[in-house]
């Protein structure tokens, strides 16, 4: 945090200090709204919300009371419309109760948009009039995201260029309030231009502070998609609330203070967060690191005793959960025993039987694969382990068949799956899939892989039957299926796939790529164990998932009710 701030620690008295009429209840429970999940930007809204209602400074009896502001405005207003210098517009009905959401404070007054000032609209230009140099033409992306600038020579009446200091409005599908601050330039259409009757008595940071709280009411309500049905008429009738000029400077003034404030929360939670990941990253790093059990049971015991402050969030329950496969498909889980049959002889006999199943005419041949070397180790193998190509201890069973005659079976995509977990969010049938194009027929046993965007780790073990996606793999495992599930959602078979992406434009895992993948093979009966045990420890890490997950549900809901009004 820069010095600048040191003196404006964000905290709850700083808060209390700068907003003297800041309800108790947030201020006594200021720390736990900025670090509950989108607190920070629920205390952006309630600033804005404060600030409109008069309760985020203290009125001063000694100022001009708005009363007297909107007769200067409109004073001056008659005068440009007797001068023919401003058009006389459509008079709206006098502001009625329910137009009020709240009690205004002594001395302000309740106007309509329109009272205050014009509403004008951008133009709307043709292709060829769009050139490289120019008058800048300032279109709805450029207030927002885009850097893309178009220009024109064409000379048009002053209302229809902005000046730095002027109060626009996107009105498109991005929308919101914007005070100019760059040169002089066109603004587009989907834009209007808010320009006062009387400059002396319009504070333009005030009204674009008012706007972005408007704002924000439009998109809660859930019909921000409606601002493009927004019309001139509708932006002029908005019933808006006006303080003494005086206190619209103050307002801006602590506004600004506080938006500051709630910079520096997030900068501060950015921080955090990257601190975390990086120790995160460090101590789960030592566990993959180990290069024995021994070394692995000490590694452990140093990062159990800061599980308190690592697991404290999703993500890094995500992160100890690969860690966890990791350690699983590298032996270094569960002991091993020195009684089991060794992964050689488990190859053997899953050679033999595809031999037989070849002469048999039951499958093809595979395709010669090149030799495993020393080169090729992943790691360093536990004794009774040994290493295979992917196409050797698995098939992919292509069985593409038309959608038409199975209506109601089962139907399985790669969006179904979860990634980087293998579960299973939901399955629909073929019909009301509605899909008409040839899928693959599947059988309970399989692993069903996403060869689409392979990195996403989207792979289940199904035990049903159905159709599923042509962009996806049914997969026949001669190891235990649910192993080499694991190894699949494993960290080194995903740097495998990450080589195989970078060789292709499209993200798309191709058969032959597959097939020569390395997979490390235990014996049958430590596979079963490995099993078991991830099984085990992962049931653990969905229960603190959710532990953790509820915890923040609490935080969310206790944060909306300290900024209701």
């Amino acid at each position: 945090m820069n010095a600048a701030w040191q003196a404006q620690e964000p905290s709850a008295k700083y808060l209390a200090d700068a907003a003297v009429q800041t309800p108790p209840p947030l201020v006594r429970q200021f720390d736990l709204l900025a670090t509950a999940p989108g607190g920070v930007a629920r205390l952006r809204e309630l600033i804005l919300t404060l600030a409109v209602q008069g309760k985020l400074v203290p009125q001063d009896p000694s100022d001009e009371p708005a009363s007297v502001l909107l007769q200067k405005i409109r004073a001056e207003k008659d005068r440009l419309i007797a001068a023919g210098e401003v058009k006389k517009e459509k008079t709206f009905a006098e502001i009625c109760d329910e137009e009020k959401p709240f009690e205004l404070p002594s001395a302000w007054e309740w106007v309509r948009l329109a009272d205050v000032v014009r509403v004008l609209n951008g133009r709307a230009y043709a292709k060829q009039e769009l050139l490289s140099a120019g008058t800048p033409v300032l279109r709805v992306g450029n207030l927002f995201t885009s850097s893309h600038w178009y220009y024109s020579d064409l000379v048009l009446e002053p209302a229809k260029y902005c000046l730095p200091g002027d109060l626009l409005y996107a009105w498109s599908a991005s929308f919101g309030p914007f005070v100019w601050d760059g040169p002089k330039a066109i603004y587009h259409y989907h834009i209007w231009k808010l320009t006062p009757f009387d400059r002396s008595c319009f504070d333009a940071r005030y009204w674009h502070t008012y706007l972005l709280e408007k704002t924000a009411e439009i998109k809660a309500s859930g019909h921000g998609v409606s601002m493009v049905h927004m019309t001139k008429e509708k932006m002029e009738k908005i019933v808006a609330p006006l303080p003494p000029l005086a206190e619209q400077a103050r307002i801006v003034t602590r506004v600004e203070e506080l938006m500051r404030l709630c910079d520096a929360l997030e900068s501060q939670r950015r921080l955090e967060t990257a601190q975390h990941a990086q120790l995160l990253n460090t101590l789960l790093g030592t566990l993959t690191d180990s290069t024995s059990p021994d070394e692995l049971a000490a590694n452990w015991q140093r990062v159990s005793d800061h599980f308190d402050l690592l697991l404290d969030r999703p993500e890094a329950v995500d992160a100890l959960e690969q860690t966890i496969l990791q350690l699983a498909v590298r032996g270094l889980l569960v002991p091993q025993d020195p009684n089991d049959e060794p992964a050689s002889v488990l190859l053997e006999k899953i050679r033999k039987e595809k031999d037989r199943l070849i002469a048999a005419g039951e499958i093809k041949r595979d395709k010669l694969q090149p030799a495993i070397t020393d080169d090729d180790q992943l790691f360093e193998s536990p004794a009774g382990w040994c290493l295979a190509r992917f196409g050797s201890i698995a098939d992919i069973a292509s069985d593409l068949v038309s959608p038409v005659t199975f209506g109601s079976a089962w139907q399985v995509a790669p969006d179904c799956i979860e990634k980087g977990t293998g579960r299973l969010l939901h399955k629909r049938t073929v019909a009301a899939a509605e899909i008409t194009s040839p899928n693959h027929r599947f059988k309970p046993g399989q692993i069903l892989y996403s060869k689409i965007r392979p990195s996403l780790s989207k792979a289940v073990v199904v035990d049903f039957d159905g159709l599923c996606s042509a962009d996806m793999y049914p997969i026949n495992s001669r190891l235990n299926a649910a192993f080499l599930h694991l190894y699949m959602l494993s960290k080194p078979f995903l740097n495998q796939v990450s080589v195989a992406e970078n060789r292709v434009k499209m993200p798309k895992l191709n058969q032959e790529s597959l097939t020569a993948f390395l997979v490390p093979i235990p014996p049958l009966a430590e596979q079963t164990r490995i099993v078991a045990r991830v099984t085990q420890l992962r049931s653990l890490c969905a229960d603190l998932r959710q532990r953790l997950s509820a915890t923040q549900k609490t935080q969310s809901h206790l944060a909306e009710a300290l900024v209701e009004i």
